[in-house]
C-alpha cells in the first residue's frame, strides 16, 4: 500500500510538470495555432498546411499528456481517501499509483527532449570494427536489436543500404527510423562504440573474444527543411544491386552511389561523403533517397557545429573512435553496462531483443542539455 508521502510526491511532480511545460502558455498557443487552420485559404498550400497541423497536434499532445497525469493524480487522491473508508481495496490504490507514476515518468522523459532536432526521424549507420566475422556478426546483432526497438515503439524501420559480411553478419548497414515520435531524440543516446565480450561461435578453441561496432545517429530531414547542396560537388555512379529480387538483380543498375565533396565552412578542409542506396529496384527513387540521406548528413554536421559553438555538447564535439566505448555487452557474465551513466542490467536477452529504454532514459537524465 502506498504511503501519504508517496501520494504527496505524485502531486508535487504533477505540479512541477505544470510549471516546466508552461501549460497555461501552451493552452493559449494551442488556441492561436488552431485558429490559423480555420482560415478559408488554409489548404491552398498543402505542404504548409500539413506542417501547421503537425504543429497543432504537437502542442495538443503536451496538453493531453499533462491533463492525463493531472486527472490520474486526482483520482489517486480519491482512491487513497476511499481506502480509509474501506470503499476500495489496497490493490486498487497500488494499481492506480503504478499507472500514474509510469505516465509521469514518460512525460518527464519527453520534457528532456527539447532540442530542435529531437522530434525528427533519424538515420542510423552501424559499422563493424576490426575482427572479421565476429565483429560483423556483432554488427548484425546490433542491427536486429535496433530494429526490434523500432518495432516496439511504432517506428517504421527500413534498410537504405547494407553490406553483407564475408562469412556471416554485416560490414555496415544504414537504417531509417520513420513515423512514431522523437526517433532522433531517443536514439541519439546510442551514438558511439558498442563492445561485445563473449565466447565466439566462430572460434574453434572456444575462446572469449572482444568485438566492436560503431553506431552513428543523425536526424532525418524532410523537404520542409532547406539544406543547400552544391550541384558542382555532386557526382553519381550506378551499380547492379545484389540480394533478393529475381531477374532484376545483377542485371539492372538500380543501385546508386552518391559522392559529395564536403567543404568545412570553418577550416576550408574538404572531405568526400559517400552514400550508397539500394532500397528499391527503381533507380530514380534510390537517387532521391540517397540525396535525402546526404542532406541529413549535412544538416547533422551543421547542427553539431552549432552545438559546439554553444558549448552544450562536449560529447558530440569529438569523432567516434574505437577507444570511446559507450556500452559493454558481456554475455558470459550476463551484464550490459553503459559507461557514461553506469546504468546496467542483467537482462542480456531482453536488451538484445530491443529493450533498451532503461539505457536511453538514464542517458537523457544524465545529459539533459548535452544533445
Amino acid at each position: 500500500m502506498i504511503t501519504a508521502e508517496q501520494l504527496k510526491d505524485v502531486v508535487a511532480r504533477v505540479d512541477a510538470l505544470n510549471h516546466y511545460l508552461n501549460i497555461d502558455k501552451k493552452k493559449i498557443e494551442f488556441e492561436e495555432e488552431q485558429l490559423r487552420t480555420q482560415a478559408p485559404d488554409f489548404w491552398e498550400d498543402a505542404e504548409r498546411a500539413q506542417e501547421q497541423m503537425k504543429k497543432v497536434k504537437g502542442i495538443e499532445k503536451w496538453l493531453k499528456g499533462y491533463e492525463n497525469v493531472k486527472t490520474q493524480a486526482d483520482e489517486l487522491q480519491l482512491a487513497f481517501d476511499f481506502y480509509k473508508d474501506e470503499l476500495v481495496t489496497e490493490e486498487d490504490v497500488d494499481t492506480a499509483y503504478a499507472k500514474v507514476i509510469t505516465d509521469i515518468e514518460g512525460l518527464e522523459l519527453m520534457n528532456m527532449l527539447r532540442q530542435e532536432e529531437d522530434p525528427m526521424e533519424c538515420v542510423m549507420k552501424i559499422n563493424s570494427g576490426a575482427g572479421g566475422t565476429e565483429s560483423q556478426d556483432w554488427a548484425s546483432m546490433l542491427m536486429r536489436m535496433y530494429m526490434r526497438y523500432g518495432e516496439q515503439h511504432g517506428y517504421k524501420v527500413t534498410i537504405a543500404d547494407i553490406q553483407e559480411g564475408d562469412e556471416a553478419g554485416i560490414k555496415s548497414v544504414t537504417m531509417k527510423f520513420e513515423g512514431g515520435e522523437y526517433a532522433f531524440g531517443f536514439l541519439k543516446s546510442e551514438n558511439g562504440v558498442h563492445r561485445l565480450v563473449r565466447v565466439s561461435p566462430f572460434n574453434a578453441q572456444g575462446k572469449r573474444m572482444t568485438s566492436f561496432a560503431s553506431v552513428f545517429v543523425s536526424p532525418l530531414i524532410d523537404d520542409t527543411i532547406e539544406v543547400f547542396v552544391d550541384p558542382a560537388r555532386v557526382s553519381w555512379d550506378t551499380f547492379r544491386s545484389g540480394g533478393a529480387g529475381g531477374q532484376n538483380v545483377n542485371k539492372v543498375e538500380s543501385g546508386v552511389r552518391l559522392r559529395y565533396m564536403y567543404q568545412d565552412p570553418d577550416t576550408g578542409e574538404e572531405e568526400e561523403i559517400l552514400i550508397e542506396n539500394t532500397e528499391t529496384r527503381d533507380q530514380p527513387k534510390n537517387r532521391a533517397k540517397a540525396m535525402q540521406l546526404l542532406k541529413s548528413q549535412l544538416y547533422d554536421r551543421a547542427m553539431k557545429k552549432r552545438m559546439e559553438a554553444q558549448a552544450k555538447v562536449e560529447a558530440s564535439k569529438k569523432k567516434i573512435e574505437w577507444g570511446s566505448q559507450i556500452r559493454s555487452y558481456v554475455f558470459d557474465d550476463r551484464r550490459v553496462k553503459d559507461h557514461r551513466t553506469n546504468y546496467q542490467t542483467s537482462d542480456v536477452d531482453g536488451v538484445m531483443d530491443g529493450k533498451i529504454d532503461g539505457f536511453i532514459k538514464a542517458y537523457l537524465m544524465e545529459f539533459p542539455l548535452e544533445e
